[in-house]
């Protein structure tokens, strides 16, 4: 019997000081987001963060995703304030790595230029809302303020791109985030929000390609919760259509 081949998802990795069986630091992805992505119909493939310095080459990272049908940008720790303008660093702020920043907002901006359907979960949506010029909240109050192990309804837009994949108007959000946006970047709309007003989704109007970002993390509940799986099924789905 032959198999449809399965699109090819790019899933940046992230950095790890230690894994469970390796002598070594490690570059890795929840299994939970993989197995979403597998799920899907995708054939998702890690790909090394490869920015020398803190700076990544354009051309290279463009070659790079050439070969690939869609992106899938994880969460992750805190992006550098600097990279959104701000100042001063509020001292909640953790696990910034200039080197993954600068990959993953290069791969945030070439799969936009390139049209590649993206999805961007919880720091994949703050690269984004970098990328096209937005600022972060960088805390958001502490303790009982923010959203670090919740689970709460987010109000979806009617006929949003992601209230079209999830085939809601309202989602259960797995939620595991101290930062959202302040600022929108040019050209991104708000597509979702909580009872408390922050920006849970937000989208490209009129951009080309199959764009969402949220900042929840879909695949915490994917396996059980139907809406969530179908924002990795719409990311697969795109990505086969676009190939």
């Amino acid at each position: 019997m032959t198999h449809p081949q399965r699109p090819l998802i790019a899933v940046p990795a992230r950095f790890s000081t230690s894994a469970s069986a390796l002598r070594h630091a490690a570059e890795a992805n929840a299994r939970a987001l993989i197995e979403a992505v597998w799920r899907a119909g995708g054939e998702p493939a890690t790909l090394h963060p490869h920015a020398p310095g803190g700076s990544c080459d354009p051309a290279e990272v463009n070659a790079r995703l050439a070969r690939f049908d869609g992106v899938l940008l994880p969460g992750g720790g805190d992006l550098a304030p600097h990279r959104y303008g701000a100042g001063e660093v509020h001292g909640s702020v953790y696990d910034v790595d200039d080197e993954q920043d600068a990959f993953d907002l290069e791969i945030a901006r070439q799969a936009l230029a390139l049209r590649l359907p993206l999805l961007a979960i919880c720091r994949g949506l703050q690269v984004v809302n970098t990328v096209m010029g937005g600022t972060l909240h960088q805390d958001m109050g502490g303790p009982g303020r923010d959203h670090r192990h919740v689970r709460h309804p987010v109000s979806l837009a009617p006929g949003s791109a992601v209230a079209a994949a999830t085939g809601a108007g309202k989602a259960e959000a797995s939620c595991y985030h101290h930062q959202h946006v302040d600022r929108p970047g040019d050209g991104l709309v708000v597509t979702a929000r909580a009872d408390d007003g922050t920006v849970e989704a937000v989208e490209a109007a009129g951009a080309g390609g199959w764009f969402v970002a949220v900042q929840w993390h879909p695949e915490d509940t994917a396996r059980e919760d139907p809406a969530q799986q179908r924002l990795f099924d719409a990311l697969v789905g795109a990505a086969r259509d676009a190939r």
